[in-house]
């Protein structure tokens, strides 16, 4: 279908409409659809990926809805879809998919004359990918949100997870899986409650836990948590650490890290080196 009147509640997916010459059929963005500036300049702005304007989004009268079902919430979703609006929810889970969903786009989008910059993409992937299999994996704690004691992390079932792994790391906490209650996540002395219903995937853990990892790198990324210097000068103070030992502590753009879409050319050139020490 040739949609016009499209309406993107992903950043991620924003910015690859936009790259992939499809700019122009937006016609409302969430308040974190950053980039590019110069294009979405313009837009009305239809609140935060998971406080979005209902009412606003179907006064637009889109012929598209482009959700994500990790970043936006299952109630709003479905509050569009009840209204007649057509929603089309996302949720690439690897690199693959974020891959596969770019290649949806130029079809549903019909221009598959973009399609070239994807087998471009993809042949960069490609490359990423054998030069990770025939290298011993770097040890990588990558945090996206912190407390007062705990870090928060991403366990092997993600995009983050896997483009780690892709660029040639090891996930240290990839079998971390988030435990419920709170006391249960953070002690494991504490009997953790199976929940169906809740998402396991971003476990929340200790220094003590993270100092046993043993990473080589550590990633702090400037989002959704934005880690500064003094963030990266705590983990420098543990010198049995062996990403303290070599320096190995960087702090990274986060878009490189979360947002799934043709910011994935830019991740695949940057993250190695970080990861590889070149």
């Amino acid at each position: 279908m040739n949609y016009r009147r499209v309406v993107s509640l992903v950043p991620s997916v924003t910015e690859s409409l936009c790259d992939l010459g499809l700019g122009h059929r937006l016609v409302g963005v969430t308040d974190f659809c950053v980039r590019p500036a110069e294009q979405l300049a313009h837009l009305p702005r239809l609140g935060g990926t998971k406080q979005l304007r209902v009412a606003d989004i179907i006064a637009l009268n889109p012929d598209l809805v482009i959700t994500n079902k990790e970043e936006n919430v299952r109630s709003d979703i479905e509050s569009l879809q009840a209204a007649g609006l057509p929603v089309w929810v996302t949720f690439p889970k690897t690199v693959r998919d974020a891959i596969d969903l770019l290649w949806d786009i130029v079809r549903r989008f019909d221009v598959p004359a973009q399609g070239r910059r994807l087998v471009a993409l993809e042949k960069v992937y490609e490359w990423a990918a054998a030069a990770a299999s025939n290298t011993i994996p770097t040890r990588v704690f990558c945090p996206i949100w912190r407390g007062d004691d705990w870090w928060m992390t991403a366990s092997g079932n993600t995009y983050l997870s896997d483009l780690i792994s892709v660029c040639g790391g090891a996930n240290v906490f990839a079998a971390r899986e988030r435990r419920y209650p709170l006391a249960a996540d953070l002690d494991p002395a504490q009997l953790a409650r199976p929940d169906s219903e809740r998402d396991t995937r971003y476990p929340r853990v200790t220094v003590e836990e993270i100092l046993a990892s043993r990473p080589e790198v550590i990633l702090l990324p400037s989002e959704p948590f934005a880690f500064t210097e003094a963030d990266a000068e705590f983990w420098m103070q543990f010198a049995d650490l062996p990403a303290a030992q070599t320096g190995r502590i960087h702090l990274v753009d986060g878009s490189l890290l979360t947002w799934h879409g043709t910011r994935l050319a830019k991740a695949l050139q940057e993250i190695p080196v970080l990861l590889s020490g070149g």
